[in-house]
């Protein structure tokens, strides 16, 4: 069970209609799940003086990253939609990073790249995580194997702590097996999961 302070941020990733629930366009297995123990990791982090922030996808209706524009990916997370809504039940009280909001892949909550260049570009995160005096990061979300993963990579490269609490993640496993490398090359970044 990760411990929380002042100096450290539980950053709630992508824990939205179209990856958590059963009916969403990019659903992942067990995402439903994932809803109570983020909810109980942002009551013990309110309580002792951490930052949340929450991570949102919102797309536009067309781009590079969805598969009917060329991409790999079904459309989720249009911005203002049912899909791009934080799931019901999740308590929602914090700063919200939007991402891909011009098209970009945002894979990390750090960072967004565009699809046809490769350019990477910085969202606010770090920005805030600084302002903040926040030294250590706790992640929960989704999904493993993509969202999750970019954000520990890149936390952990810009000098941040992290911790991943492995009860309140799921991987789309898109390949088998992805979700069970995700967690090992997080560790090897040096992040803690368990």
């Amino acid at each position: 069970m990760p411990t929380f302070d002042p100096r450290t941020a539980l950053l709630v990733v992508d824990v939205q209609n179209d990856f958590a629930d059963p009916a969403g366009a990019l659903s992942v297995g067990g995402g439903s799940e994932v809803v109570a123990v983020a909810n109980g990791a942002i009551e013990r982090a309110h309580a002792a003086g951490a930052m949340v922030v929450y991570t949102q996808d919102w797309h536009p209706a067309h781009t590079p990253h969805f598969a009917q524009d060329g991409g790999v990916w079904p459309v989720h997370c249009v911005r203002d939609t049912w899909g791009a809504a934080f799931h019901r039940e999740l308590v929602v009280d914090g700063e919200v990073i939007r991402k891909g909001t011009g098209g970009e892949d945002g894979y990390s909550a750090f960072s967004v790249r565009d699809p046809m260049s490769g350019a990477v570009s910085a969202t606010l995160l770090e920005e805030l995580l600084r302002d903040r005096g926040i030294d250590r990061v706790v992640v929960v979300g989704l999904a493993t194997d993509y969202c999750v993963l970019e954000t520990v990579r890149d936390a952990r490269m810009l000098g941040f702590g992290a911790e991943v609490l492995a009860e309140g993640i799921r991987a789309v496993d898109l390949h088998p097996g992805d979700g069970e490398r995700a967690i090992a090359q997080m560790r090897d970044a040096g992040a803690e999961v368990g």
